[in-house]
């Protein structure tokens, strides 16, 4: 058995995770976990990526002797390195203000049907081309000589060496998924200097080795090697859907839900743009076709509002509420921003004319059958815009500590659910290093062998569908 550092970064913690790989044995525990705090300063929403590095190096210390280390974390945000490689300030956070109204300035320039024929991905107001776009006249920018996207500046702190990872690229909208390239003609118009990113790397290329100086603070003996894995944490986490054949449904939960299908050609069609569908990389030549949706970020920030109370009463509580008494629409980007939220979701329903959640039960419930509903809506539209027969939907990451949430999702959906596994990021990353290392095959060799090593709880679909299509239709009606 060889052992596998798996550096696995959300929007709220990191964690540094080992993985232990076999013939046909796959084992996962987790070596340290640390909060991401992002840091309000004057100028915006910063994310303290020092913090972040400093819990690494903790992490692998604590992991022990490794045979590889891989970085994943959340997409779209980057650093900047003047000429000497310094980092030039913190990265700003993609909540950040600064790409309030952007996205218009873009579209003078490339209409938004001609952006998503070239690049496939969805509108999003904070992927790395309007962020970009936002900080073209700053001073940091002009000094600028590389941008790093977060995992691709961790791997450089930890070896020296500089590359830019092709799952996180397909994220800044700079990317032609056909041609799993730079879209150059989309960089050339709106200006946008694609020297600034390092070399492009693929999921399992080496990345370089430890420098002597974190084998010495981590107490690693050498040579350690940093592999690229599916550095979107997104990508790692699909390659950890334990599905059997083509015909799944995914949705990577957290922070946010990714809801979606593995397809082997981006859908570039306008339906698709309109219906805004994101065409992301995936690990051997596969696209992400999912949609964005706000994820337990909404029961996150309520929590947060109301003094942080235990999930174990609040979810049972929230079982007995009855169901689809107020939906929103949690796609909406009015939820984006952080804070007030039990308030924005009281407005919301308020707004459509539907009975105004109040107590954290009422409100918690709103939240997890609006997600469900969402899911419902993502995977009908997904397999119908792809053409895509699916026949069970799997659920990954850390919803599925969420059954209420599973259950209803099946109910919603009217399919299936498998639930698992949690740490599924974290799983896809280690895959991707064992791969590099000659111990697993390829893409279903390694969901096969998830297969037999892992949990899973099944849900099935139970009452009535009807009640999901006449939700679904107040929304439409506000």
């Amino acid at each position: 058995m060889k052992s596998y550092a798996a550096v696995d970064l959300g929007a709220s913690s990191g964690r540094v995770m080992v993985g232990r790989v076999g013939p046909d044995s796959l084992e996962l525990a987790e070596a340290h976990r640390f909060p991401n705090r992002p840091v309000r300063v004057p100028e915006g929403l910063r994310w303290d990526v020092l913090a972040l590095y400093a819990g690494v190096l903790e992490g692998l210390r604590a992991a022990g002797q490794v045979d590889s280390v891989g970085i994943d974390s959340w997409a779209v945000d980057y650093g900047l390195l003047d000429a000497d490689g310094a980092l030039i300030g913190n990265p700003v956070h993609y909540r950040d203000s600064r790409t309030e109204g952007v996205a218009e300035k873009v579209w003078a320039t490339v209409p938004p049907e001609e952006l998503y024929a070239a690049t496939g991905l969805q509108y999003a107001p904070f992927n790395t081309l309007y962020q970009l776009t936002a900080a073209r006249a700053s001073a940091q920018l002009s000094y600028a000589k590389r941008l790093l996207l977060i995992p691709d500046l961790l791997a450089y702190w930890l070896t020296g060496e500089q590359g830019t990872e092709l799952t996180n690229t397909s994220t800044t909208q700079l990317v032609d998924p056909r041609t799993r390239d730079w879209s150059y003609d989309i960089a050339s118009r709106l200006g946008i200097d694609l020297s600034l990113f390092a070399p492009l790397r693929q999921p399992g290329d080496p990345a370089g080795v430890l420098r002597p100086e974190v084998l010495e603070e981590t107490g690693l003996t050498g040579p350690v090697p940093v592999t690229a894995v599916g550095s979107h944490d997104t990508a790692s986490a699909v390659a950890a859907v334990p599905a059997g054949d083509e015909h799944f449904a995914y949705i990577c939960t957290g922070t946010w839900s990714l809801a979606g299908l593995e397809l082997d050609a981006p859908v570039l069609t306008e339906e698709s743009r309109a219906a805004n569908f994101t065409n992301e990389l995936g690990l051997d030549g596969t696209v992400r076709y999912l949609r964005n949706i706000m994820g337990l970020w909404l029961l996150q920030e309520c929590v947060r509002a109301w003094g942080d109370p235990e999930l174990g009463a609040l979810l049972p509580a929230a079982a007995k509420v009855p169901a689809l008494r107020s939906v929103v629409d949690a796609g909406d980007a009015a939820f984006l921003a952080p804070g007030r939220m039990p308030e924005r979701i009281a407005e919301a329903c308020r707004a459509t004319g539907q009975p105004v959640p109040e107590s954290p039960a009422e409100i918690t419930r709103c939240i997890l059958d609006s997600l469900a509903l969402a899911h419902r809506r993502a995977i009908e539209e997904a397999r119908r815009l792809a053409d895509r027969p699916v026949d069970v939907v799997h659920v990954v990451g850390g919803g599925t500590r969420n059954a209420l949430l599973c259950q209803l999702t099946a109910d919603a959906c009217e399919l299936p659910v498998v639930a698992g596994p949690t740490e599924a990021a974290a799983l896809g990353n280690v895959l991707v290093q064992a791969r590099a290392h000659g111990l697993v095959g390829d893409l279903a060799d390694g969901r096969r062998l998830l297969t037999r090593t892992q949990p899973f709880t099944r849900y099935e679909p139970r009452g009535d569908a009807a009640r999901w299509r006449e939700a679904e239709a107040r929304l439409t009606r506000g």
